[in-house]
């Protein structure tokens, strides 16, 4: 029996990720914590944008994040041709 693993290509791959985390965050944040995109919203909650170009930065950014003392929330993968998808360059 022959048995599929997943490729492992993607986890090499740039991804646009957002990461939610309770309270709200001022944006001197954002440049130590790799240049992301940083959304106070209305509910209490921080939305963080972020360009990350493989696994190892996206879990090298989620060490950052814990270290802000904020809980995370969420961690969403937004596909790059998505019509939400920010547009970095």
């Amino acid at each position: 029996m022959t048995e599929t693993n997943p490729s492992t290509d993607d986890y090499y791959e740039p991804g646009i990720y957002e990461i939610r985390i309770q309270g709200h965050i001022d944006d001197s944040w954002a440049e130590w914590l790799g240049g992301l995109t940083i959304k106070r919203e209305e509910n209490g909650d921080t939305l963080l944008t972020a360009l990350v170009v493989d696994q190892a930065a996206l879990f090298g950014l989620l060490r950052k994040v814990r270290d802000v003392g904020r809980p995370l929330l969420s961690l969403i993968y937004i596909e790059p041709h998505h019509s939400d998808a920010p547009d970095f360059k």
